[in-house]
């Protein structure tokens, strides 16, 4: 391996993606294979906040504000590549909609991957063929979120700024409908203090405890 590994996932078959902070224009990823070969390296941007693959060959790389004002891969705030990392896909807002600053909360499943982004922090379901719809979205500053069907948990900052507040909503047409609001804890009922940001996988939400072997699961 010729890169210090940030992040990393896998792909389907057997392979796995890693990925590197790295300048604007430099082969930050990389590929291998099952048998631990390096496939392929190419450049995903800079400033990565998610990259997260599904099932169905869907590799998505979410970016904050020190790559989107940078770096030409990074300025569409969200980008699609295959498994082999070629870009399919990348944001572009609709008219009159304010661009990918830095992206909150995501959440990816299988040809579907949601996102919530600053400024306006607005509710964005993309699809694997490139149709995109947004939605109004009160959460304010989500930093985590699960999906199934029509609800969603939106996990969010509560009291004394702690990202503690879970938003049990309902998607509808147009806008994100808030129906329940709780303060969420740790299993023993102690206050949730800071974390690593949650991953959002489909109808899953995970965050990691005190140690990197420590997590917990919120499920739908």
């Amino acid at each position: 391996m010729t890169l210090l590994p940030h992040r990393v996932d896998a792909l389907p078959n057997g392979r796995f993606v890693v990925q590197s902070h790295g300048a604007a224009g430099e082969r930050n990823a990389q590929i291998f294979g099952r048998d631990g070969r390096r496939r392929r390296s190419f450049a995903m941007g800079r400033a990565i906040e998610f990259m997260m693959a599904d099932r169905q060959n869907n590799l998505w790389s979410a970016y904050f504000d020190e790559g989107v004002y940078v770096d030409p891969i990074s300025a569409a705030g969200l980008v699609r590549w295959d498994s082999g990392g070629n870009q399919l896909w990348s944001y572009r807002p609709p008219q009159g909609i304010e661009h990918i600053d830095t992206v909150y909360a995501f959440n990816a499943a299988d040809t579907l991957a949601w996102a919530s982004y600053y400024p306006t922090f607005p509710l964005l379901e993309v699809h694997a063929n490139g149709s995109f719809r947004l939605r109004k979205n009160p959460v304010a500053s989500p930093v985590g979120m699960a999906v199934q069907g029509d609800q969603i948990l939106m996990l969010g900052r509560g009291a004394r700024d702690r990202l503690d507040r879970l938003h049990r909503c309902r998607i509808t047409g147009d806008e994100v409908v808030v129906m329940e609001e709780a303060e969420l804890t740790m299993p023993n009922g102690t206050p949730l203090n800071r974390y690593p940001r949650p991953v959002g996988r489909g109808a899953c939400l995970y965050l990691r405890g005190a140690s990197a072997r420590q997590w917990y699961v919120l499920h739908m």
